[in-house]
């Protein structure tokens, strides 16, 4: 302060002289509060009050700006020291100077400056993506003009990074500065090894999958409230919401108090936003604190599991019920102000249905129907709760593989979908459940007549959906996977063609990091395997395994995607050993199937193709190894594929000849009569199916 207003100087010095102790440093008798008012308040106070001109104040008040006041450690000192300010300012209400703060919103500071004389600004009413992009300009602007191989290129191929990549940059680096600057650093190469060969092209797409690297800071800060009274139940509500809500809906949607809610937050502010007010929305300083909570590899203790999904799916319709027996007309009448919760609920409800799925219990679904059948019940001819019921259904049909729960969701949704004509803006979405419910029920049944619907009612989604439409790379994916699938029921040529066209269209609306784009590379994978299986083309077979290779990185454990992208690499890489008699793509695909297998348990619809392919490619191990173990465990899985399929489906005559084969296989290696005594038994039944499909034949 002496130096910028030279006038102030005396005033401290004498300051010093009287009391030499307050350049100790702290903690050594004299405060913080103290050290303010002696040389800094005081000096300036007796300055002002000598009423001479002082230039530095000719412009206006003095601004003094206390940076990062939430990183002293001692809390007690620093709300002292506000105190002091505060009460300082009170009694010179005049004097011009002027305080500038910056700080994150810890509670031993907010509470002592949540006052009249105090202005407040919140920067998460402020996005800061504006100043990150021009941060980057910046910075992009100084490297390019310094590195001679960003020269060339931008003199060959025009702006770098384009405008596009910029903005999907800042999208990533999601306010945070700090993480700015680190990633800026990763592409140009800073603080890297001579020798890396990657130029800064080669790593801005790298960049836009960094993690922010800040897992160390969010363990360390959660762990301050994990001893705390329902710590796990709000961080894991927190993670798992599709929305933010305040601290009030949350504590409503947990049944316990705000005040419990609020404990737990006000330690973490240095990540999570708390506001100061209860209706105001809790939201997360940083996107990547969800990513954290959701991995438990990161996550560890903290980690936010699937099965709250589950409570949350529950607790949402008891909450929304409270306020539907008091007004049954709570979504129907437009101006209605409703509740936080029952708003979520309306609005979001499903995404927990499908976020818990494989973790609901046989009773917690039957609670789920109980309460969606209530909700139904006081909103008859509204389609939402039809659809949520539906899809409650169709999930319980999934897990549990019941064919009356599949019959159940499909009826429901074709009655929600009466309720929506052609001009309804949700009918696509109607549609869209309707497909999905009939398509499982093919995968389980194998009724082509499903599958036909499917098709025709995923062409007219398509038709709701153009080209603009924020969803059309989802209707081109959904087609492209249904005309796949009757590809490979029916050898149509021509159904493989558009879907791989389809598929093709839906990549290209899906550049990384598209959150799609997985299913788009799985799905044109899978079809370039079966395009390769006709035409014998290496050229479309390689590009699928760089495709799923591609879609698995995307889908780490625990993805509930991950199993599509092991099983159908698994099936190309065992397509490349057919045509090369590379062992080492025969050991890879038993892994991924193997794999797959663990992520399909039973009743998981796909689980039997799974199965069959594994036993295909333990089979061909053994008769390139001549290993027994291989042979042996074929046979394990091959007895579960007979028993999963049951007397009297399609397949059971196919799967037990496979099974008699490998059966005598192994009674030729090893002479055990047991075999031999199994493959009798076996027979008797082959037969009699052989004859019985012979007879029906004629």
């Amino acid at each position: 302060m002496a130096e910028v207003i030279p006038e102030t100087d005396r005033f401290i010095r004498g300051a010093v002289q009287r009391k030499p102790a307050l350049l100790s440093p702290l903690g050594k008798g004299v405060s913080l509060q103290n050290q303010m008012r002696c040389l800094v308040f005081e000096p300036f106070k007796a300055l002002v009050q000598r009423k001479k001109a002082v230039r530095a104040l000719t412009q206006g008040p003095f601004l003094m700006v206390l940076d990062g006041l939430d990183e002293c450690g001692d809390k007690d000192e620093v709300q002292e020291l506000i105190d002091g300010m505060l009460a300082f300012f009170n009694e010179n209400p005049l004097i011009p100077l002027r305080v500038f703060i910056t700080s994150r919103v810890e509670e031993h500071i907010q509470s002592r400056l949540s006052v009249p004389e105090v202005r407040l600004d919140n920067l998460v009413d402020h996005c800061s993506d504006d100043d990150i992009a021009t941060f980057l300009d910046i910075l992009f602007e100084d490297g390019c003009r310094r590195h001679s191989v960003i020269r060339s290129y931008v003199r060959q191929h025009g702006q770098w990074p384009t405008q596009s990549d910029r903005r999907k940059l800042v999208k990533h680096i999601g306010g945070s500065f700090i993480f700015a600057s680190a990633v800026f650093k990763f592409i140009m190469a800073v603080n890297t090894e001579a020798n890396d060969p990657r130029t800064p092209m080669d790593r801005l797409p790298l960049a836009l999958e960094m993690n922010p690297g800040l897992d160390g800071l969010y363990a360390q800060t959660l762990a301050r409230s994990q001893h705390l009274p329902r710590f796990s139940d709000i961080i894991s509500t927190i993670a798992l919401l599709s929305a933010p809500l305040s601290t009030s809906a949350i504590a409503e949607l947990l049944g316990i108090h705000i005040y419990e809610v609020v404990n737990v937050l006000v330690n973490l502010q240095a990540i999570i936003q708390v506001p100061g007010t209860d209706d105001i929305p809790v939201t997360l300083c940083h996107t990547s604190l969800r990513d954290f909570l959701t991995t438990q590899s990161r996550s560890g203790e903290f980690f936010a599991h699937p099965s709250h999904h589950v409570r949350l799916f529950l607790r949402f319709p008891e909450c929304e019920l409270k306020y539907l027996r008091q007004d049954p007309g709570l979504f129907v009448r437009s101006g209605k102000e409703i509740p936080a919760v029952a708003d979520y609920a309306y609005r979001y409800l499903v995404d927990h249905l499908n976020g818990g799925r494989g973790c609901f219990k046989p009773s917690e679904y039957s609670s789920a129907i109980h309460l969606c059948r209530e909700a139904l019940a006081l909103q008859p001819g509204i389609p939402q709760p039809i659809m949520v019921l539906a899809n409650v259904f169709g999930g319980r049909a999934r897990q549990i593989g019941s064919l009356t729960d599949s019959d159940e969701a499909i009826s429901l949704h074709r009655e929600a979908l009466k309720l929506q004509p052609s001009s309804h803006p949700d009918r696509s979405v109607s549609l869209s459940n309707l497909s999905h419910a009939l398509l499982h029920r093919h995968w389980v049944t194998g009724n082509m007549a499903d599958l036909e619907e499917v098709i025709s009612v995923r062409r007219e989604v398509l038709k709701l959906q153009p080209s603009l439409h924020p969803l059309h790379s989802d209707s081109l994916n959904n087609l492209g996977d249904v005309l796949l699938d009757r590809h490979k029921r029916t050898k149509s040529m021509a159904d493989l063609e558009e879907a791989v066209s389809l598929l093709r269209e839906a990549l290209g609306h899906r550049p990384s990091p598209h959150p799609n784009r997985p299913f788009s590379l799985n799905s044109l994978g899978s079809a370039l395997v079966d395009c390769h299986r006709l035409t014998g083309s290496m050229a479309d077979l390689e590009e699928a395994i760089s495709l799923l290779r591609e879609a698995i990185k995307l889908r780490p454990y625990p993805n509930s995607h991950r199993s599509d992208s092991l099983y159908n690499l698994g099936n190309a890489l065992v397509n490349r050993h057919w045509r090369t008699g590379t062992l080492a793509d025969l050991e890879e695909a038993i892994l991924l199937y193997r794999e797959t297998l663990e992520l399909r348990p039973s009743p998981h619809p796909h689980r039997l193709y799974s199965l069959r392919d594994f036993v295909t490619s333990l089979r061909a191990m053994y008769e390139e190894t001549r290993a027994l173990c291989h042979l042996q465990e074929a046979i394990i899985h091959c007895e579960e594929l007979v028993s999963y399929c049951s007397v009297g489906h399609r397949d059971r005559g196919n799967d037990l000849n496979k099974l008699i084969f490998l059966l005598q296989m192994c009674f030729d290696a090893t002479g055990q009569e047991e075999d031999l005594a199994k493959i009798t038994t076996l027979k008797e039944e082959a037969d009699r199916l052989s004859a019985s499909s012979t007879q029906s034949a004629t």
